[in-house]
């Protein structure tokens, strides 16, 4: 399957009225069918990011920012799965993207941003994901020490120096969850349906009693 993302093919689309990209509205304008599935999907990658072990057993900052990484590696999952597969294929994970950034344009709105403001911060957002998607991809390529090396200068980026044990259930999350969507049909994946395996189970941790 290719892994590559080109960055050419990721861009932040803003309504053509002029109004702020919001999420609900941009799923407003889809037709119905890819509405619902886009729904479905981004939401499942929202619902796995918001998994209190991220944040409780792997180590994660529950901050603004621990937030942004964890939703980052999961929609990274998402796309480097979809990359090469078809022209439907490309413009859902289009549209996942869009819906990913009208959420933090959301955030960032209600966290009381001037619509100057949260223009620059979203591109500089988009800019940030766009050298993870670098990251993980030359991780996945040169081995768990070069991932593990990515998701200390992002996941962690904010921790002094995060536990080896940690470090090393956060590289085999990404790898179980990798290899969990490459078995999953492209087909599915279009109709919204991400089955991402469990926190616990993808990381191999053991909870306790």
């Amino acid at each position: 399957m290719p892994t590559g993302i080109e960055r050419v093919n990721w861009r932040v689309e803003p309504l053509e009225s002029g109004q702020p990209l919001t999420l609900a509205a941009w799923l407003g304008i889809r037709p119905q069918r890819e509405r619902l599935a886009l729904h479905r999907a981004y939401h499942g990658v929202v619902r796995q990011a918001r998994d209190p072990m991220f944040f409780r057993e792997l180590g994660v900052p529950d901050t603004l920012d621990g937030r942004f990484e964890v939703l980052a590696i999961h929609l990274f999952l998402l796309l480097n799965r979809l990359k090469g597969q078809s022209q439907d294929a490309a413009a859902f994970a289009q549209a996942v993207f869009n819906a990913f950034f009208a959420d933090m344009d959301r955030s960032l709105r209600e966290m009381g941003a001037s619509d100057l403001g949260v223009g620059r911060r979203v591109r500089a957002m988009a800019e940030g994901f766009y050298g993870r998607i670098a990251a993980y991809e030359s991780g996945f390529a040169a081995g768990d020490g070069a991932l593990g090396q990515a998701l200390t200068r992002n996941l962690y980026g904010t921790v002094p120096v995060p536990k080896d044990a940690v470090l090393d259930a956060a590289v085999h999350y990404l790898q179980r969850q990798r290899e969990a969507l490459a078995l999953t049909p492209t087909d599915r994946l279009l109709q919204g349906d991400i089955p991402f395996l469990p926190v616990g189970e993808a990381a191999s941790i053991r909870q306790s009693a």
